[in-house]
């Protein structure tokens, strides 16, 4: 039997279902399958998982890693430094040792002699190479294969179901039963053989729970395409860009499915456009004829819209656009994540714009929103995004199931040929008769000669006429604010945790779970109670300025440099602007509890107004490094 080659760590206490993976390949080499076979296998032992992918933008053979994080506590955010390193790629496996934490697990190939590298490791080389040979007869499914061996190999040292590992291997690959039966036999004979050859010497292991039941693991970007689908989506024109094209693409999918008619005609319509601007073009021209129209892009993509959702907003034609953000500026990272493209959506176009937005923070509530982002363009005849990005668009999450949509679609003021009767002429386009800032409109083909008017990008009247005077323009543009206004109330309200502290923490988006773990890890660790409001859309409800009127102290935690959330608080509600304080991360990587929990003590501590919390956090901040796991 092979014993580790260096020394275990100093801390032995045994660690049950609370680590974290980081498994290094190549881009390209079919690791995605195993990695999600592992990820998939402890999720079935109902144990707590989530799985993030750190990519190249590239199609193969650049390092890729992917994290698996187990905990017990159901907090699925990105851990601050991985356990256990699995080192297949080559290319990567002398700085992936190096990087380890002290006391980290150490996988990888034999041939590869790292064993002299970090004696404060822990080591299991593995003979990959030689294994495979016997797991895999066939030489060209080998490079494909040898992956399955380090999750057979995860299995034994971990004490991983080879059940469940198996039963998540079928699922994963339910529709290729050969490639089921080439990678069976690696899971096999890599757990064989870690149970015959390796002494296990760390503290980690898992053990079958209770905490996945009704739960399911899903992609951001299948969950909004989902959502899109079963709220009456009809109409979607889209190009390609990372890291959103897969929304598009999984949404023409499903639609495929379930949106055919028995004689196998059609009721939607995928366009794939030359650009940007045609596909925006294209949900501008469909949201007006009265289709329920969509289309998604990242920041880049905004970019090239910026005209046509300035059409959208002033001639007020409702469709919708979710923006999945990624690293910029330019074309930035493609394949990492980031909350930059705040002022960039909700500022859209030129002149005096702002527009409706709502932030999903997991699969769930991307289901949800796709939904509710529909109704709120119908009902507000105006573009509306969905802001999500690349960690909840392409990434798996442990999500609640979703509920199907019981409720009605929301329309909005749609006149059809029965009311038109009823005004007898009276109707005009974008006038102001409810007192709520929006007009009334009908849609094409409805049969009544009244049903018909102009569509203007430019100055009108409230009967759509063309117009250049000043009194117009006003008018139109204040009716506009009573709308934005209107938006406040309709929009979904945000999420407050009140625990009666004088100081807030306001979050959006993917952040979620590790700021409410860093809210835990504070009150727990330092005895620091933080109010909690997680935005979930634009404008700002009431129930947002009452959490900013009634703290000392806000911090705005986010995922850009320049603090662009903090910088619309501070336009939009001046009257906090002085109360804010930023809690930035903005290096391409989901957010870690362990940022936030650091940010927060080295900056309250100076806070002025709580001489007793500042002498508090002064003494917890000098032990907040010293902790090697989240």
């Amino acid at each position: 039997m092979t014993t580790a080659t260096a020394a275990p760590p100093q801390n032995t206490t045994k660690v049950v279902n609370d680590f974290s993976f980081s498994i290094a390949t190549a881009n390209g080499s079919g690791s995605q399958t195993a990695n999600m076979v592992l990820l998939r296998g402890l999720f079935k032992m109902g144990i707590p998982v989530s799985g993030k992918n750190m990519f190249p933008s590239n199609i193969q053979g650049l390092p890729t890693w992917f994290t698996i994080r187990v905990n017990k506590d159901g907090w699925i955010g990105r851990a601050t430094t991985p356990d256990i390193i699995v080192c297949m790629n080559p290319e990567s496996a002398v700085e992936d040792v190096e990087n380890a934490r002290k006391g980290a697990v150490l996988i990888y190939d034999d041939s590869l002699g790292l064993s002299k590298m970090r004696p404060d490791c822990i080591h299991y080389p593995v003979p990959f190479k030689k294994l495979v040979v016997d797991a895999c007869p066939d030489l060209k499914l080998r490079k494909l294969v040898i992956n399955m061996l380090y999750v057979g190999v995860c299995s034994a040292l971990f004490n991983i179901s080879e059940e469940s590992l198996v039963a998540a291997l079928e699922s994963q690959l339910k529709t290729k039963p050969k490639a089921v039966l080439a990678n069976k036999p690696a899971i096999q004979l890599g757990r064989k053989w870690a149970l015959e050859n390796i002494k296990k010497v760390d503290a980690f292991s898992c053990e079958p729970l209770n905490k996945t039941s009704n739960k399911i693991i899903i992609e951001g970007n299948a969950a909004t395409a989902l959502g899109l689908m079963f709220n009456g989506c009809t109409a979607v024109a889209w190009y390609p860009i990372t890291p959103s094209s897969s929304l598009c693409e999984s949404l023409e999918d499903y639609m495929r499915d379930y949106r055919v008619n028995p004689d196998g005609k059609r009721t939607f319509a995928v366009v794939q456009a030359e650009d940007e601007i045609a596909a925006c073009g294209m949900i501008t021209g469909a949201g007006w004829a009265g289709a329920r129209a969509f289309t998604s892009t990242s920041g880049p993509g905004v970019s090239l819209m910026n005209e046509m959702i300035g059409l959208g907003y002033f001639a007020e034609i409702p469709f919708v656009i979710c923006n999945v953000a990624r690293t910029g500026p330019s074309t930035g990272l493609p394949t990492r994540t980031m909350q930059g493209d705040i002022i960039s959506v909700i500022y859209a176009s030129h002149g005096d714009t702002k527009h409706v937005a709502v932030f999903p923070s997991n699969p769930k509530e991307a289901f949800e929103m796709a939904g509710i982002a529909l109704d709120l363009a119908e009902q507000l005849q105006t573009p509306v995004f969905i802001n999500s990005d690349l960690d909840l668009g392409m990434n798996y999450w442990m999500s609640d199931r979703f509920d199907y949509p019981t409720g009605p679609i929301k329309r909005g003021k749609v006149l059809h040929k029965e009311d038109l009767e009823k005004l007898k002429g009276q109707w005009a386009r974008y006038k102001d008769v409810d007192g709520d800032g929006i007009g009334y409109r009908t849609l094409p083909g409805t049969d009544h000669p009244n049903a018909a008017y102009f569509t203007r990008g430019t100055g009108h009247t409230e009967q759509a006429t063309y117009s250049e005077k000043a009194t117009d323009w006003k008018k139109n543009m204040d009716r506009l604010t009573r709308k934005f206004n209107t938006a406040k109330t309709l929009v979904p309200k945000p999420v407050i945790e009140n625990k009666g502290s004088t100081i807030g923490l306001l979050y959006f988006g993917t952040t979620d779970s590790s700021v409410r773990e860093a809210a835990s890890i504070l009150e727990q660790q330092h005895g620091v109670r933080i109010d909690l409001c997680r935005l979930r859309a634009f404008p700002f409800s009431k129930e947002v300025e009452d959490f900013l009127d009634k703290h000392a102290v806000v911090y705005v935690c986010e995922m850009n440099r320049d603090a662009q959330m903090a910088m619309v608080i501070r336009a939009e509600l001046p009257n906090a602007a002085t109360k804010i304080r930023s809690i930035l991360h903005y290096d391409g990587l989901p957010l870690t509890a362990g940022v936030v929990v650091s940010e927060f003590l080295a900056q309250h501590k100076n806070e002025p107004h709580s001489t007793a919390v500042a002498q508090q956090l002064s003494q917890a901040t000098s032990a907040v490094g010293s902790k090697g796991r989240d």
